[in-house]
């Protein structure tokens, strides 16, 4: 669901170079080391795309023309996966009754993305939990409100706060009541899982199964809009958590199952759940800043908000080992907004499925639904007016879909429009990669229009010139990679040499380093950096000297002229020299005093 707020309210109460493989990118099925989704040969994915989920009647894709064009498009975009909605109503139609046609009708989208190389997480799809509370989401008969009042009917988001018959329909799904045939609605919810779980068990285009988008906390909310969260909550959509997962694991014993936190989570508040206690588990997270859902724009005052958020989750999967992906987040059309958080999840080495594909007559979105889409009319060939290019433009970035090995930074700056990656190339979990594994990183025409310049240190391209998906393989015996991609004419400097260690002091020297005042003066730099116990030159530094900027060659020099003007007084120069992924290198200048006549 695409959630840009929650209620002001609520934002007050919340705080070897070898034979290279011949598979393409990534090799399935997918599965998980630690906070890392792996691939069959052990390599990192890291999965960029977008949400697929259509609200009304029939409740599949190919209802508003989503097909084999989309997933075409997607592809030679670089994305990899979509969060595909499948509707618990369309489900479960009546009470343990299946319908196997709408199973087959999104197994179809499953299909026609799998061939273009997109995964699809399926994702049983909720906002304000039934049609009668103006969303979307339970069966009709899963409905238990107690008579209460379905007034104000003030649309999504408000009405969960302020709808009494919403909030008792949740309560009776979270106390797992009895429903028709005196069956638990939490039973018969988690048997629906198991159902859709016999039918996509053997498929490996299916990345994973999520339990339920932004479960909603009931009348209990409040005690939830707070940085601590609430425990007596948790605990209680723990039960569920469990309980689902083990109805899943009845059919399918391996495939990834995603759990969610209370929708809270979006908006800085942590969660208290713990570990489910099951190997293949991904803990799926959204991030919507409040300041910016009532502004509809970007509010600086969102970056400690979604910065928290991202703590929060990193935070959970390393105290349960759970791997985890940012299902959602967007539902915008400013470009700020998008860019800081597609920066965020890089530095957090975080996947991510953005909201949304298409607008598609949402009922359950903040603002005209079109607001969320990239596409237009997914009926019409996704080209010309039919795309939003200014937002693709933001989003289709380059990122490393695998990495042979475990990534240690990656980035894209998109002034510059370069692209930094370091791994090492020990396996995530630990062991060892097959000799000649690659490193894939897409590279979309969107910023290389004309073609790009690569350097790699520990390693060589292994692709073919000027090629979207660029391949890199390890040199023997290297454990530390970098690769840096920049525009260019196509140019390819490679070496077996290692980078510098991440967070290596640059060794800054320059000449001369005394002059007197009033000269014009060539200044000299040299920027090096310590590498297997040798001081090796180094590439790509910024050089910053009173006032004058340079950049150093392959030789790890830069030149800089200045003029210091007459003085009486002698005085010190710092320069600096910087690269993201160093600690910066200085040496002072002595400016004399000018000659006395």
């Amino acid at each position: 669901m695409s959630r840009r707020l929650l209620i002001c309210a609520v934002a007050a109460a919340l705080l070897a170079v070898a034979a290279p493989a011949a598979t393409a990118a990534p090799a399935l099925p997918l599965g998980h080391a630690g906070r890392f989704l792996t691939d069959a040969q052990g390599r990192v994915v890291i999965l960029h795309g977008y949400n697929m989920v259509y609200k009304r009647p029939p409740y599949d894709p190919t209802a508003v023309g989503f097909g084999d064009d989309d997933a075409a498009f997607l592809a030679a975009e670089g994305y990899n996966t979509v969060r595909v909605g499948v509707i618990y109503k369309a489900v479960e139609p009546s009470p343990g009754s299946y319908d196997d046609a709408y199973l087959a009708r999104i197994a179809s989208v499953v299909d026609t993305l799998g061939r273009h190389g997109i995964v699809s997480m399926l994702d049983f799809h909720q906002d304000l939990y039934n049609e009668t509370f103006q969303g979307e989401g339970w069966p009709d008969w899963a409905v238990q409100d107690d008579g209460l009042p379905h007034e104000p009917k003030s649309g999504f988001p408000a009405n969960y706060l302020v709808m009494p018959a919403l909030q008792r329909a949740f309560d009776h799904f979270w106390n797992n009541d009895p429903g028709p045939g005196g069956v638990g609605l939490q039973d018969r919810y988690a048997a629906g899982w198991r159902h859709v779980a016999e039918r996509f068990r053997d498929d490996p285009n299916v990345l994973g199964y999520e339990l339920m988008n932004e479960p909603w906390p009931g009348t209990t909310w409040q005690s939830c809009a707070n940085p601590a969260g609430c425990p007596a909550f948790d605990g209680v959509m723990a039960g569920f958590i469990r309980r689902s997962i083990a109805a899943i694991r009845q059919a399918d014993a391996h495939t990834l199952v995603y759990y969610e936190p209370n929708v809270l989570f979006n908006d800085g508040a942590d969660t208290n759940l713990g570990s489910t206690g099951d190997p293949h588990a991904g803990f799926a997270f959204h991030d919507y800043c409040l300041a910016a859902g009532s502004s509809g724009h970007d509010d600086p005052s969102c970056d400690p908000s979604d910065d928290l958020v991202f703590a929060n989750a990193a935070k959970h999967v390393a105290a349960t080992g759970a791997t985890s992906l940012l299902t959602e987040f967007g539902a915008t059309d400013d470009a700020a907004i998008l860019t800081k958080m597609a920066a965020r999840a890089d530095r957090n080495l975080v996947g991510w499925q953005e909201w949304h594909y298409c607008g598609c007559s949402d009922p359950t979105t903040s603002g005209p639904g079109d607001t969320q889409a990239i596409v237009l009319d997914p009926s019409k060939p996704p080209t010309g007016a039919n795309l939003k290019t200014a937002k693709l433009g933001v989003l289709s970035r380059p990122y490393p879909q695998v990495v042979a090995g475990t990534p240690q930074t990656f980035g894209f700056d998109p002034a510059s429009k370069r692209f930094d990656l370091r791994y090492v190339t020990s396996r995530a979990g630990g062991g060892t990669l097959a000799g000649g594994a690659r490193t894939e990183v897409a590279l979309p025409a969107r910023q290389y229009p004309r073609g790009y310049d690569v350097t790699v240190e520990g390693g060589l391209v292994r692709s073919g010139a000027g090629a979207r998906t660029l391949e890199v393989a390890a040199c023997a015996g290297v454990r530390d990679v970098a690769v840096s991609v920049a525009p260019g004419a196509g140019r390819v400097t490679q070496t077996c040499t290692p980078p510098p260690p991440l967070g290596a002091v640059i060794h800054l020297s320059a000449s001369p380093r005394s002059t007197r005042a009033g000269r014009r003066v060539r200044f000299a730099f040299l920027a090096r950096v310590r590498v297997a116990g040798r001081l090796r030159p180094l590439k790509g530094a910024r050089i910053r000297f009173a006032g004058r900027n340079a950049t150093t060659n392959r030789r790890g020099r830069a030149v800089i002229v200045r003029r210091f003007g007459a003085s009486r007084r002698s005085r010190r120069y710092t320069a600096r020299a910087f690269r993201r992924d160093l600690r910066t290198g200085r040496v002072v200048v002595r400016v004399r005093a000018s000659r006395r006549r």
